[in-house]
């Protein structure tokens, strides 16, 4: 059994309103939680439930932020961290570690622990390991949602978050890196493109002018329905 699941994924804005408001219209879901935590790094937040899995939006709220420096990096792409939970991220990270790829932030927060290891060296985005004492429920307590975040949950419109986009001039290269750090053996499926499997979600790395990324898939009940809300909100789907 592998023991390592796709908990959140953080998309970074340069402002949460309208983006916040958009994806909760467009997608049917509901914001759980405002983390007042993230404060300290110059960013506030939105967190929004896909099911098990969290949808993070941070947007910066002063100059000189790693999140702001980020989304001009990117061209304002704003993939920005996979967030995945174990039973000992500490261990993992030393793995990673000893494969010179970075710690950048450990979060501790009883009952929460995170290892946030450094973007560059993951390449594509930041891989962030967690795990909370006492929980190895995926709807149970998780302290960055707040207190009350499964109550959050609708699934009327948006079912599921499935897949995780990366991209890269070299998919292959990326694909064999984030396996070997989160230590998954990458798949070749039938269209060519470059796969991990995690029990949760997947993760797909297709070829693309640079490093990031680059989009989320969802399963929807009406796929429609959810590409009309966004054209009436101005987004092009």
């Amino acid at each position: 059994m592998i023991d390592l699941h796709l908990r959140q994924i953080c998309l970074v804005a340069p402002r949460l309103a309208p983006v916040v408001s958009d994806i909760a219209a467009i997608m049917g879901l509901d914001v759980c939680y405002r983390d007042p935590h993230v404060g300290k790094y110059g960013l506030e937040n939105a967190l929004l439930p896909v099911g098990p899995i969290l949808l993070e939006v941070v947007a910066p709220i002063r100059d000189g932020t790693a999140a702001g420096r980020f989304l001009e990096k990117s061209g304002g792409r704003g993939g920005y961290m996979a967030i995945l939970t174990c039973k000992d991220p500490d261990s993992r990270a030393a793995r990673a570690n000893a494969m010179g790829v970075r710690t950048a932030n450990v979060i501790d927060h009883p009952p929460y622990h995170g290892v946030q290891l450094h973007p560059r060296d993951c390449r594509a985005a930041f891989i962030e390991l967690n795990h909370t004492a006492g929980s190895d429920d995926l709807l149970g307590p998780y302290p960055p949602a707040g207190p009350d975040w499964t109550r959050a949950i609708r699934s009327d419109v948006t079912r599921a978050l499935t897949e995780v986009a990366l991209q890269s001039p070299e998919p292959a290269s990326l694909a064999a890196h984030w396996g070997r750090i989160l230590d998954l053996a990458p798949a070749t499926r039938a269209d060519g493109v470059q796969q991990l499997t995690l029990p949760n979600a997947r993760i797909r790395v297709e070829p693309g002018e640079r490093e990031l990324m680059s989009g989320l898939t969802f399963l929807v009940a009406d796929a429609a329905r959810v590409a009309d809300a966004a054209r009436a909100r101005g987004d092009r789907m």
